[in-house]
């Protein structure tokens, strides 16, 4: 009797899931990003939403939750039901979190990875009216300025902070951070000239075009056909390439169907060319990866960022 009611209820508890998913989407989806609205992740996040609203059959609602280094979307699935209604995007900062912050969850355990989307072209800019006309310039005058060449980022442990200072400690040089929450407040101060340069995605593209920016360098393994005369950090003599991946990921326990079909409609929605030209304003490209390959990349990627930590020594005693 007893094992029958075991069955019974595994049967039951099988169904009501399987109803569920079949069910799924009863209602609107919220997207939760990272940064906020009006540059370049919100503008190819809305874009991706939208195409994805269409397939899956209900509304993808974006909502930016910017700061902290572009943690909060992840933070929010933690509290957030696990009924894929709430999915957030999962920038390269949530896996430095634990090693900065005391936080009382796992971001590779307790994140339901659905699949990664694209990556970032990133670079360095100063005004247009900057005496450093080449890296070589920004490099003399930060090693006979220590501290006192002032850069901003999009936020304290980001990719543009961490890389920035991992260029700096390789060219011996001394820089004065200031973090932003986002890529349009951060162009503003440079081209007022608040800041004497910029860490960022290629977000600056207009304002360069516009001939208020320089761009000094760029972040991948070859140059980009739109800024042609900026040297990679490869051609400048450093080892490091950097386009920060990132996905959209789901609260623990989501269940597989649900996932499955988040993950569906997402990779449908990235093969639209409305999305790639998108992406393609901005440099970025897409970078599929299915959910058991997304959640293998969020394990290697949380060790690989803990050595970085450590290495520019920021890690924090937990």
């Amino acid at each position: 009797m007893f094992r029958r009611s075991l069955l019974c209820a595994a049967v039951l508890g099988l169904t009501v899931s399987l109803a569920h998913a079949q069910a799924f989407p009863a209602k609107p989806i919220k997207l939760v990003i990272a940064f906020p609205a009006g540059g370049p992740t919100d503008i190819t996040m809305r874009q991706l939403a939208d195409n994805a609203s269409k397939i899956i059959g209900q509304p993808i609602v974006v909502e930016n939750k910017p700061g902290a280094g572009g943690t909060l979307p992840a933070q929010a699935l933690q509290t957030a039901p696990a009924d894929g209604y709430t999915v957030g995007q999962i920038p390269l900062g949530v896996f430095r979190l634990p090693y900065t912050t005391k936080i009382n969850w796992d971001p590779v355990k307790d994140i339901n990875y659905v699949i990664n989307v694209t990556g970032y072209a990133f670079g360095i800019v100063v005004p247009a009216d900057s005496p450093f006309k080449t890296w070589k310039d920004f490099v003399a005058y930060a090693k006979a300025n220590p501290g006192k060449l002032t850069y901003g980022s999009t936020g304290t442990l980001t990719s543009p902070h961490l890389t920035t200072e991992l260029i700096a400690q390789q060219a011996g040089i001394e820089l004065q951070h200031v973090p932003y929450k986002g890529s349009a407040d951060l162009m503003l101060a440079v081209i007022s000239g608040q800041l004497m340069a910029a860490a960022d995605s290629t977000g600056f593209a207009p304002q360069v075009e516009a001939g208020k920016l320089r761009v000094l360098n760029t972040w991948g393994e070859k140059r980009l056909a739109k800024f042609p005369d900026a040297p990679t950090l490869k051609e400048l003599g450093y080892d490091i390439v950097q386009n920060s991946p990132f996905g959209i990921g789901a609260p623990k326990g989501t269940p597989p169907e649900v996932v499955k079909k988040l993950h569906d409609a997402f990779k449908q929605a990235m093969e639209e060319p409305s999305y790639v030209a998108a992406l393609g304003r901005y440099d970025m490209l897409p970078n599929y990866l299915s959910s058991a390959d997304y959640t293998k990349f969020a394990q290697t990627t949380f060790a690989r960022e803990k050595a970085l930590i450590e290495k520019l020594g920021l890690a924090k005693p937990q």
